[in-house]
């Protein structure tokens, strides 16, 4: 199923300077709306979704924090038929788009939406009926600006999706953990130098951890880092194998090329 069954639902309406794009995910499997001006999902929501792969999707159920126009849970839906999903995302246009990319893709019995602050969730968490310690899998793609750091964008809701508190890492991780079931996996993509905080918020709360640098060529620094762990794992933390991104030509190599037109999951 291609999941384009719902192109003619409506676009939540946003003010002018707020416009949107239409852009295709996973070859053409996803027609996706989001904010022309604010922050756009690419590279590092398919790279994050496709560290599940369908056979291990069938576990449970998926939760996207943070979730914007809902990228990272629906690639997970589109890549893995039988995986529910549920997005949390704190601003309200957001999570207004990523309601609308759910329908006009076609997949409302398997993916949903609750929008809420995660630092004050439990009220939105009740009403929707989510409860924690259920998700097999705890995905998050966090603004990966400090706030009070370089220029703030003059659109309010740009601002709000670069940027955000430097200990913020440590509330998401606490949600992550608050929502992970017992054994439950966990993964977040963020830029290299985040990965201390990141290991620091993890700490006492997952084990297994595992480090995957993300190269944009294999001779250049790590841009990217995923980061994984297991809730209740007392497994010693890894460090997995470069991932590289573009061969010699620019070109994405043949692995990562069928992970972004084709839908299939990270190589290794």
């Amino acid at each position: 199923m291609n999941g384009l069954s719902e192109m003619n639902a409506p676009e939540p309406e946003l003010q002018p300077s707020e416009a949107v794009t239409d852009d295709l995910f996973l070859g053409d499997a996803l027609a996706i709306c989001q904010p022309r001006n604010g922050y756009r999902a690419g590279t590092d929501a398919v790279l994050l979704a496709a560290t599940l792969a369908p056979e291990i999707a069938l576990e449970g159920p998926v939760l996207d924090v943070g979730a914007g126009v809902g990228v990272v849970g629906l690639c997970v839906a589109a890549r893995c038929p039988n995986a529910k999903v549920v997005l949390v995302e704190r601003e309200s246009k957001l999570a207004a788009l990523a309601r609308h990319n759910i329908e006009r893709n076609g997949l409302a019995m398997r993916v949903s939406v609750v929008e809420t602050d995660i630092a004050r969730a439990t009220g939105a968490l009740n009403g929707a009926a989510v409860a924690s310690e259920t998700f097999a899998f705890v995905l998050a793609n966090p603004p990966y600006h400090d706030e009070g750091r370089g220029t703030v964008a003059g659109n309010p809701l740009r601002a709000a999706s670069h940027q955000m508190p430097q200990d913020a890492l440590e509330i998401w991780a606490r949600f992550m953990n608050r929502m992970a079931a017992p054994g439950g996996r966990v993964a977040m993509i963020h830029k290299t130098e985040a990965l201390p905080r990141i290991l620091s918020a993890f700490a006492n709360r997952f084990g297994g951890i595992s480090v995957l640098p993300v190269h944009a060529r294999a001779d250049e620094p790590a841009i990217r880092v995923i980061v994984t762990g297991i809730k209740g794992s007392r497994a010693p933390l890894s460090i997995k194998p470069s991932l590289v991104l573009h061969g010699p030509d620019q070109a994405f190599l043949p692995e990562i090329e069928a992970v972004f037109r084709h839908g299939a999951a990270l190589p290794g």
